[in-house]
């Protein structure tokens, strides 16, 4: 069982000699790490072409002639772009090469750098911007996507690390390096929108030689009615929101014309999504209750993250008056919380498989940032920033990968890339319409705090204020007199900060929500994994004349010491024998019946999370096989009853405890839903704290909470252990070695998987002698061992024999005293390790 592959990629399917390997076999860490390197490139890109523009932006609106409305647009065409097409991408993943498709996504995303590099006005740039969305939707659906179909749901923590490392590089160095550039004058701004683009052609070329994903061969049928619809209610609810109070009243009838237009193409959206055979947005996944949850705390979330980021560069240009450069350096704090909780976080995670906590924690620190940096002004001590700051880097690093996280670990493998662009559509949709509305809002504040204090002017520096401010155009603070620029920055300040004030509330809201968001056991295996074994689960079935056994007997958990199978091949061989109790019909496809009276229904476990590929068997009472079938993705079955009476239903999946149910079926078609439980496994390995070394023929001891026994074995020859079929729940792990001082701790047994565990044991020694005296053993003779500090460290009383002994001892050096006659004390040094001999010889009282 010793590899260096995560416990979480390994699969059951070996590779033989030279032949062919298994595009459902488990990747390496090596394979990961190579495919996972292009997808970084291409995320880093995607990001730093946004980040580097957005302390940039002041000087590049002002250089095209825009105003505050062109300068929203410019981080909302982006938006509005990836939110749009997030579900397409999402959904064609599902269907063809995904290698494909995040290729073609870069090819968009150059396309679009390049134009936004040429623009000559705003209207250009935010096109070009669009553009750019529409490959970073790709990109950031993608990258989420493969790496779920690569890594389990348990490691993808570990790996998830590596995506926040890049963002915060990405997001720290994009404002410092495009500050530099637009400070330097012989480069100007238009080379910030350029430098993401060789790291998109680097990100093309490592992809083709590293990314080696199995291609669907599926029939595609892409849902475009589903994206126009969509795109379309999203793009009217976003131009509302971007001139409601700047154009017109927020209650007017542009407002009721444009918001009920949105609703009705939502409407129409719902309706065609409910028809088409291939939605974008499955409409079943949210019958789910986590997917429903995570999805509205990712809109949630969305619109706290970037309304928070997108301002930072106004305020500390306008309200600080820095420079681009400066800008980009003075938000660090917010950069360096979010690359903290998300590596550690992700950690955490893969090691201890609890992932709610992160979420619920991540809410609590990201609304008290939000909160706090409502307070601020124009000459508000930046220590009391970075602060604020920090706290809410910390809060959005929490939560925005483990929203994906427990949507993508409650899905079938063939629904993982809708779930997951819908929790990325969410996100993607809340940073637009927060990106819209607060821009106006902000616009309005700004306006507002400028004319309450402009009275306190003189009238030369009044006139050059109004003139200053009736421009339209984000204003040149360095042109200004210096009263006028205070006033300015006072204003901005304070507007600014109403932003986050505003926000605060909807992060709190994203909290309350993430609290009913059920905890389900992180999966083992990742999604190619799974459906890998999904294709073979239909296994070859016992001779037609098998009886049924009248009572399952009761199975104790044993351990399977130096095996080379996985815990889920020997659980997929068991719940296989099962299922097939008798005859080697042919598995029906779900919904594919013949004569009889239908059985219909769905097999689905946690949280009603369906069950695909589940086998569904149909018994007679007397043992015979009668149907069979296996439940398609969304965990529907169907099998015929031959016609009245009493049956068994036997259903059983890989990861989940076999079910059999008895059912009565009249003339009617019977509806029964089955639910399946988890089993879970244990396994892990004992190694000698010292020197690491495994610790081989350790008993290992499972109890539960009252003590009773689930299991023992010993370890094998590379200190191994595993146990199968355990309960769920808290377990005591005892070990106990020659050589070692035993050990026990608690252990959490997932709901299912296999739960790992690595135990070290301390090295102790043992002395043993025997007390003689005369020659002869000496009985009830009392011997006392003592450190070298004078404390007693154990005492012993010799039997028959003579003998005693003591255990678990450290090295060093001891004194021991022997009494029964005249007293006897000697000097014993002890190694640390094995057992020391020390016998004692004490003097008759008459000699």
């Amino acid at each position: 069982m010793a590899t260096s592959t995560p416990a979480g990629v390994r699969g059951s399917h070996a590779k033989h000699g030279g032949a062919a390997p298994d595009p459902g076999a488990p990747m390496t860490h090596r394979q990961i790490m190579e495919a996972l390197s292009g997808l970084l490139l291409g995320m880093f890109a995607a990001i730093i072409s946004s980040t580097i523009v957005s302390n940039a932006l002041p000087e590049i609106i002002g250089d095209l002639g825009g105003g505050q409305s062109a300068y929203t647009w410019v981080v909302t065409a982006s938006l509005l772009a990836m939110t749009a097409t997030t579900p397409l991408w999402g959904k064609m993943a599902d269907l063809v090469s995904k290698k494909a498709l995040v290729q073609i996504a870069l090819v968009v995303y150059v396309v679009g750098s390049v134009i936004a590099g040429l623009a000559q006005n705003p209207g250009m740039l935010i096109s070009a911007r669009a553009i750019q969305g529409i490959g970073a939707g790709g990109l950031s659906a993608l990258a989420q996507i493969i790496m779920a179909a690569m890594i389990s749901p348990r490691e993808r923590g570990r790996y998830s690390g590596y995506l926040g490392a890049t963002f915060a590089v990405a997001t720290v160095g994009g404002p410092l390096l495009g500050g530099v550039i637009t400070d330097t004058s012989w480069l100007g701004w238009r080379w910030c929108l350029y430098v993401g683009v060789p790291f998109a052609l680097i990100a093309l070329f490592v992809l083709q030689k590293t990314l080696h994903l199995p291609v669907v061969k599926r029939k595609v049928k892409v849902d475009w009615a589903g994206a126009f619809f969509v795109t379309a209610a999203v793009c009217l609810l976003l131009v509302w929101v971007t001139f409601a109070d700047d154009k017109y009243d927020w209650l007017s009838w542009q407002t009721y014309s444009m918001v009920g237009g949105a609703l009705v193409l939502a409407l129409v959206f719902l309706f065609v999504e409910s028809k088409a055979s291939e939605p974008i947005i499955p409409l079943r996944l949210f019958k789910n209750r986590t997917i429903t949850l995570a999805s509205l705390a990712s809109l949630l979330v969305g619109v706290a993250m970037f309304a928070g980021t997108v301002f930072f560069s106004q305020y500390f240009q306008l309200a600080r008056d820095k420079s681009p450069t400066m800008s980009g350096v003075m938000t660090i704090p917010m950069i360096a919380g979010l690359f903290v909780s998300s590596t550690v976080s992700g950690q955490v995670i893969t090691k201890t498989g609890k992932w709610k906590a992160w979420l619920v924690s991540g809410g609590v620190l990201l609304t008290a940032g939000l909160g706090l940096l409502g307070t601020m002004r124009y000459d508000t001590p930046y220590w009391h920033l970075a602060i604020f700051m920090a706290l809410m880097g910390l809060g959005v690093g929490m939560m925005m990968q483990n929203l994906v996280l427990c949507t993508q670990n409650q899905v079938a493998p063939q629904d993982l890339g809708s779930a997951s662009s819908v929790v990325t559509f969410f996100r993607s949709l809340g940073g637009a319409i927060g990106v819209s509305a607060l821009g106006s809002v902000m616009t309005t504040r700004i306006s507002h705090y400028a004319k309450d204090t402009i009275g306190q002017l003189d009238p030369q520096a009044q006139a050059a204020a109004g003139k200053a401010a009736g421009s339209g155009q984000i204003p040149d603070m360095d042109l200004l007199p210096a009263p006028v620029r205070n006033w300015l920055e006072s204003a901005y300040g304070h507007g600014i900060a109403d932003i986050f004030l505003y926000v605060a509330p909807i992060a709190l809201l994203a909290f309350i929500v993430t609290l009913f968001i059920k905890e389900v056991p992180l999966r083992t295996s990742g999604a190619l994994e799974q459906a890998a074994q999904g294709e073979s689960a239909p296994a070859p079935a016992a001779a037609a004349s098998a009886p049924v056994a009248p009572a399952a007997e009761e199975k104790v958990p044993s351990l399977v010491a130096a095996s080379s199978a996985p815990v889920a091949d020997t659980q997929t061989q068991q719940l296989a024998a099962v299922a097939s109790v008798a005859g080697d019909a042919p598995a029906q496809a779900a919904g594919a019946t013949g004569g009889g009276t239908p059985v219909r229904g769905f097999v689905r476990g946690a949280e009603s999370a369906p069950v695909a590929r589940a086998a569904v068997t149909l018994i007679s009472l007397g043992g015979r096989q009668l149907g069979r079938a296996v439940a398609q993705g969304d965990g529907a079955y169907a099998v015929d009853a031959p016609g009245a009476g009493s049956y068994v239903l036997i259903a059983s999946a890989d990861g989940y405890q076999p079910q059999a149910s008895t059912v009565v079926i009249g003339e009617e078609p019977v509806t029964y839903d089955i639910l399946l439980s988890g089993t879970s496994g244990l396994s892990g390995v004992v190694k000698a704290a010292e020197t690491k070394a495994p610790v081989t023929g350790a008993m290992v001891i499972v109890t539960d909470v009252r003590g009773d026994v689930l299991a023992t074995g010993l370890s094998g020859q590379e200190g191994e252990f595993t146990f199968a079929e355990l309960v769920p729940g808290t377990v005591t792990v005892a070990v106990n070695a020659a050589g070692h001082r035993p050990m026990a701790l608690p252990v959490e047994v997932g709901g299912t998987g296999v739960t790992r565990v690595e135990i070290e044991l301390n090295s102790g020694s043992q002395v043993q002698g025997t007390v003689r005296a005369a020659g002869r053993t000496l009985n009830d003779a009392r011997v006392t061992l003592i450190d070298a500090a004078g404390n007693v460290v154990a005492t012993s009383t010799t039997g028959e024999d003579g003998a005693y002994a003591f255990t678990d001892l450290d090295g060093g050096d001891y004194t021991v005293i022997a009494t029964g006659y005249p007293p006897v004390a000697t000097h014993l040094s002890v190694q640390g390790s094995g057992v020391d001999g020390h016998d004692i010889e004490l003097a008759h009282p008459g000699e």
